[in-house]
């Protein structure tokens, strides 16, 4: 969303930004650089650009070869410091996405949030003993220095249309995009011409040392929930009362349009924390439906909505996964990083 009203207050931004990225490029600000190899994943805009289902991938793959970590800062939780999920965790204490990805993938890899990445990743690596560790959105954080950056961008919405806040939704300057050793433009159309690939790649102009890839979002071919899924052709037999609290729901609704046009949406903010309040509202709209209905949302959403007794049962999620075209050159680029360091 672009504010033009409100571009004199960015060019103030542009220059704070623009001095402490200055002062890490000539070193007067410390950045920590780890022996372990550091794969940071990270964007230049606020709102989604499909970091968390890329962690997904990344930790997955890297897994299968080393033994891996993911560290984030666990945003939305209430508590502070260093925390590994278990299975004792909740989303309370560590955050949605985190507890997201344990819910998915259990220990097949270390996941930790500490808001001071420097001394979490010292103390996850070091801890459990981790061949390499992912950073979740920690493109800005330049207090740690990763060894190789991914820097992703909407299709929908790339950083080379968009502008620095407030007019834009940029968090620092275009020029962050040249710290990237690899640039994802994220949730592609299905057909994706090679024509648009080019002009994509024309207005990055990447340099020498970056590669620019494509993804897309893949949805699973069922809806999951407590004890049961249903298949996605079957969602037409049902009112649906969707809630999202991500940053761009729109890609869901496109796809879930595919298959039923009794569709409620019920919209919160990014990593909203359901209330009470919110929960009545989500009971009082879903009691309105017909015979047949249930109520779904995101993976992310799920995790929060399932502690809440009356819904426990009622409600379904829809996982995702990325598709990433020329995966086999991506997947060889990442492994060759990790294998050098």
């Amino acid at each position: 969303m672009k504010r033009w009203y409100l571009y004199p207050f960015s060019l103030g931004y542009h220059l704070v930004t623009g001095i402490r990225n200055t002062m890490y490029d000539l070193g007067i600000f410390k950045s920590t650089k780890f022996k372990t190899p550091i794969i940071n994943i990270g964007n230049l805009s606020v709102g989604g650009s499909g970091k968390s289902p890329m962690v997904m991938y990344l930790a997955q793959y890297l897994s299968k070869h080393y033994r891996t970590g993911v560290l984030s800062r666990g945003y939305g939780r209430l508590t502070k410091g260093y925390v590994i999920t278990n299975y004792d965790s909740n989303y309370k204490m560590v955050g949605d996405e985190a507890m997201q990805l344990f819910e998915r993938f259990k220990n097949r890899f270390v996941i930790a949030v500490s808001e001071d990445r420097v001394p979490g990743a010292t103390k996850v690596i070091e801890d459990m003993d981790l061949d390499v560790l992912i950073l979740d959105d920690a493109m800005q954080h330049r207090a740690i220095k990763a060894g190789f950056n991914i820097l992703m961008t909407d299709f929908n919405d790339p950083y080379f249309k968009d502008h620095l806040l407030p007019a834009g939704d940029l968090r620092e300057s275009r020029a962050g995009a040249k710290r990237a050793d690899i640039i994802m433009v994220s949730k592609c159309p299905d057909e994706l011409t090679e024509e648009t690939k080019r002009y994509y790649i024309s207005r990055i102009r990447p340099d020498r040392h970056q590669k620019v890839f494509f993804s897309s979002i893949g949805y699973d071919e069922n809806v999951y929930g407590r004890e049961k899924m249903l298949p996605d052709n079957n969602l037409n037999y049902y009112d649906i009362l969707l809630i999202t609290g991500i940053a761009n729901p729109k890609p869901l609704l496109e796809h879930l349009a595919k298959f039923s046009q009794r569709v409620k949406h019920l919209k919160f903010r990014d990593h909203h924390n359901f209330s009470d309040d919110d929960i009545k509202k989500i009971v009082a709209e879903y009691k309105k439906l017909g015979e047949y209905k249930l109520i779904l949302t995101t993976e992310k959403d799920y995790v929060r909505l399932k502690t809440f007794d009356y819904l426990r049962d009622i409600v379904y999620y829809w996982p995702i996964n990325v598709i990433i075209d020329k995966k086999e050159e991506f997947n060889q680029i990442i492994l060759d990083y990790v294998r050098r360091n």
